[in-house]
């Protein structure tokens, strides 16, 4: 197969699509490939094939397994790439059956964003400790039921958001319930919205049997935990410690239709020994079978719940430290760079650019409670180059220009980028300037290599403010300056700002525009794809139909600025656009934030 068709289906299909919106045959044609073509049935066979296959075979991150004696005399063990690490061929589940014991840690980016906000607002006079946080502070939880999240741990993806003013969290507990709900199994088990409308008091609280009001009251009726899953088992079918703990890895294993088949089967049985009507045993068989597709235990949710909280906490109290962290901990969560600083400067915070004379290779807070960017956000600047400009600088301050590029060994793309984001504009009049001078070669071994050369004058005009911007998204991929849908706005007519929309009347067709910073298509959502526009004054969000994805596929998986005009829905202040027409918006070359696509 030609490589231009391979990566196109690859890319456009990357993770599979949903066999009753388009299948496998149209999505062939749809990348290049025809059914006439003499290799179109093998292709076909080979990716029905491969369907079901984990995408890798990969060392567990952060497992570890422990047993008693040498472990090479129970299972064979294989030398891993990094130096004296060892890895265990035996699956985990394998292991965990044999009695080895098996512990899993947890890996989250997020950890560190609080480690080094605390250290960060320690170092700053302001320090914050995360055990003694209040526990009911008011602007966090205000914060929260606005869904102003992004950055927040857990709560800030679209659903999440969508969820909060619904949800309206006033305590931890609520922040619990909050981190579990958006989740693959109460959602498939049509538990999330029977929660809401019982919290909001437009549904009586109802149980499926009376004796399991213990199990479930602190979720109002509605199983949202592993454990109460458990719970429900050895209440309504007399579940013993072990079928319950089956039922518990059934649950865990969510990619095993066939364990989940077999607990069932069992779950059913017992319930109707117990005399319980088959439409008890549907409705609870249909609830548990839902959390195979992933459900929270509550243990974890609470863990979850207290990140969430800290992080929501640092961001009302303490933005700047926050957003440092967040940008020195890049990639994590949902939202790019360029995204976060958008959002910190609407909280009020100050961001500096690049500076070859002042920023470190972290992102710092300064004295007067501003950011001033490191040099680790510029995109072609490799870690050691970096580095060693610091090194030099700390060791004496540039003189100029010329003086760091005598002193520094960066390559060619390195120089220019730094020049062109405007990292040397402290050593000259303006970006062009430091292009036209880091262009001149330099010597090392000239006799008056030390003698200090003033820069000659640069016959180039310097960039507008468009152009800055266009140079810093293509050097770093943010700004500091302006959004650039502030500067497309103009040529934009009768499309409405995100910040505006709740102006807009419910129903009323408007039309919105943006750089798209997320796509989303859950399995859960039948096909329905969320896509993110963000403009100078926030996010908007609108919901495509299957019918209409396919139709603009293209255009909304391969176009970074989007105009999408729909109907506008909103519900408990939640608005989203219903799009009725996609196209690609003109955006003079600025390149997009990133987008996180198809998670």
């Amino acid at each position: 197969m030609s490589a231009d068709i391979v990566n196109r289906f690859s890319h456009l299909y990357a993770n599979g699509d949903f066999p009753h919106t388009l299948d496998l045959p149209e999505q062939m044609e749809k990348s290049g490939l025809p059914k006439s073509h003499p290799r179109a049935a093998a292709f076909l066979a080979l990716c029905n094939g491969l369907r079901g296959l984990p995408r890798h075979l990969g060392q567990h991150s952060g497992g570890m397994i422990i047993c008693q004696g040498k472990l090479d005399r129970i299972m064979p063990l294989e030398n891993a790439a990094m130096p004296n690490r060892v890895v265990a061929q035996w699956d985990k589940d394998d292991c965990e059956d044999l009695g080895i014991i098996k512990v899993d840690f947890l890996g989250l980016g997020m950890m560190s964003v609080l480690q080094d906000a605390v250290e960060l607002t320690r170092r700053n006079g302001q320090p914050v400790d995360l055990a003694q946080l209040p526990q009911d502070d008011p602007k966090t939880f205000a914060m929260m039921r606005e869904a102003d999240t992004i950055g927040v741990f857990q709560i800030e993806s679209r659903a999440q958001m969508a969820t909060l003013p619904r949800l309206r969290p006033e305590n931890f507990y609520d922040v619990v319930i909050q981190v579990a709900i958006i989740r693959p199994g109460p959602i498939q088990g049509h538990l999330m919205h029977p929660y809401l409308a019982r919290r909001c008091g437009r549904e009586r609280i109802e149980y499926y049997h009376e004796s399991l009001v213990p199990a479930l009251e602190r979720t109002l009726g509605v199983p949202l935990f592993q454990e109460q899953m458990l719970q429900m088992a050895m209440i309504m079918a007399d579940f013993s410690g072990a079928e319950a703990e089956e039922l518990r890895r059934a649950l865990s294993f969510h990619r095993s239709g066939e364990k989940m088949r077999r607990v069932e089967k069992k779950l059913r049985a017992a319930m109707a020994r117990k005399g319980h009507s088959q439409t008890m045993i549907d409705n609870v068989c249909q609830t548990v079978g839902s959390f195979a597709l992933y459900g929270f235990p509550e243990s974890h949710a609470i863990s979850f719940a207290h990140l969430a909280y800290a992080s929501a906490y640092l961001k009302a109290h303490r933005a700047p430290e926050f957003f440092a962290s967040l940008l020195n901990n890049q990639p994590m969560g949902f939202y790019s760079s360029a995204t976060l600083i958008k959002d910190g400067q609407r909280h009020g915070v100050r961001f500096h650019p690049v500076c070859a004379a002042q920023s470190d290779w972290d992102c710092v807070v300064q004295p007067d409670r501003s950011i001033r960017l490191g040099l680790r956000v510029v995109k072609t600047l490799s870690s050691a180059g970096a580095h060693e400009l610091l090194r030099e600088r700390n060791a004496r301050p540039f003189a100029s220009l010329d003086d760091c590029k005598r002193r520094v060994r960066l390559n060619k793309d390195e120089w220019r980028t730094l020049a062109e984001i405007g990292a040397f504009n402290g050593f000259v009049r303006h970006r062009r300037d430091g292009l036209w001078e880091v262009e001149r070669e330099t010597r090392t071994d000239d006799l008056f290599n030390n003698i200090p050369v003033a820069p000659a004058a640069s016959p180039l005009s310097p960039m507008n403010y468009a152009e800055r911007i266009q140079a810093d998204l293509a050097g770093m991929r943010l700004t500091v300056g302006r959004h650039p849908m502030a500067l497309l706005r103009p040529r934009l007519g009768g499309v409405w700002r995100a910040a505006d929309l709740p102006k807009a009347r419910p129903g009323s067709v408007v039309r919105i525009a943006g750089n798209v910073i997320c796509r989303q298509r859950p399995g859960t959502a039948k096909g329905f794809v969320f896509v993110s526009l963000e403009d100078e004054t926030g996010i908007g969000n609108a919901i495509v139909t299957p019918p209409m994805f396919e139709k603009n596929r293209l255009v909304i998986t391969e176009e970074s600025f989007l105009i999408i005009e729909g109907q506008l829905q909103r519900a408990d202040n939640v608005i989203h656009i219903r799009a009725q027409k996609i196209e690609r918006m003109d955006h003079d070359l600025f390149a997009g934030a990133d987008s996180h696509d198809f998670h």
